[in-house]
């Protein structure tokens, strides 16, 4: 249960942050957003077997040992999101300023675009 909430903390925040228009705002929802995912990624392996990575060495007790799976598949997402996150995060520091992301100038309202 407490997977589930904190997996359900992390996504609402990541999506309140990811409606805004900053760019650092953005990176930082997909950041929360990855680890929302991968708390649920984790749950998905079952918190009853937990054991051992590798289990006892009898033959008898090799099915009590963790499911590698998730865990790769973890490992993997903490990859590639660490690696999108850096390049959003690059993006929002280099951006230019006169993208649309920014709220000073939106085409949409000529009151604040300066031509």
């Amino acid at each position: 249960m407490t997977l589930a909430i904190s997996a359900g903390i992390l996504i609402g925040g990541s999506v309140y942050l990811m409606m805004r228009r900053d760019m650092l705002r953005i990176a930082l929802g997909f950041t929360l957003l990855s680890h929302g995912v991968n708390l649920i990624l984790i749950a998905t392996g079952g918190t009853w077997g937990r054991n051992e990575p590798f289990g006892h060495h009898t033959a008898s007790q090799m099915t009590e040992a963790a499911d590698p799976l998730p865990q790769a598949f973890i490992l993997t997402a903490i990859v590639i999101s660490f690696a999108i996150s850096v390049l959003m995060f690059v993006t929002a520091a280099v951006g230019k300023k006169d993208d649309a992301t920014r709220p000073e100038v939106d085409p949409d309202n000529d009151k604040d675009v300066v031509w």
